[in-house]
């Protein structure tokens, strides 16, 4: 797994053995990136993301690489919040994130009480948990979304994580191999 593009291009992430991470492959994560950008290479310069169920922090890692201002990893597990650091260290990236380790749940609490407004927000739950899915989302469409976001949910290809969560309206799904991202505003 390597970071596609920006300052921090074709360096390499580690990531934890087994199964309980599963990592946006490289070329999704080269498509999200190329339809965030736009033809754009500036797109993303000083934008806030929440990297939600982050793992290994590929795509908050990706996002800082290509100018991204600031990056909140929301993590669970132990585990993974200390391989986020460990992989943030290894670039020597010293500032502009921040690493959470909360339930997701917890974590949007959180920064809708700090009044954090992020330009975008990806979430990548375990694919086997569809529950986590509707409940963020239903979260993140009754607060901490302004106008401006957007909110994108990588999920597997046969499973359809909705159409409309509070004011959060899905406006784009595509797919590729056996993954889709849904797009909502």
């Amino acid at each position: 797994m390597r970071i596609i593009a920006g300052k921090f291009r074709s360096r390499r992430l580690q990531s934890l053995p087994g199964t309980d991470i599963r990592p946006t492959s490289d070329r999704l994560r080269e498509t999200l990136f190329s339809i965030l950008l736009g033809g754009d290479p500036e797109a993303l310069e000083g934008s806030v993301w929440l990297d939600m169920f982050a793992g290994t922090g590929a795509v908050g890692i990706e996002a800082l690489s290509r100018g991204a201002g600031m990056v909140y990893f929301v993590e669970a597990s132990k585990a993974a919040t200390e391989l986020i650091r460990q992989n943030l260290q290894s670039l020597k990236i010293a500032s502009g994130f921040e690493v959470v380790q909360h339930k997701s749940e917890r974590a949007i609490r959180d920064f809708d009480a700090r009044q954090i407004k992020p330009d975008f927000i990806f979430l990548d739950p375990p694919y086997q948990s569809q529950q986590a899915y509707r409940e963020t989302l239903s979260l993140l469409g009754s607060s901490l979304i302004s106008e401006h976001t957007l909110v994108i949910a990588e999920h597997e290809k046969r499973f359809d994580p909705g159409e409309k969560f509070g004011r959060l309206q899905r406006f784009r799904k595509i797919e590729q191999g056996d993954a889709g991202l849904s797009f909502y505003r």
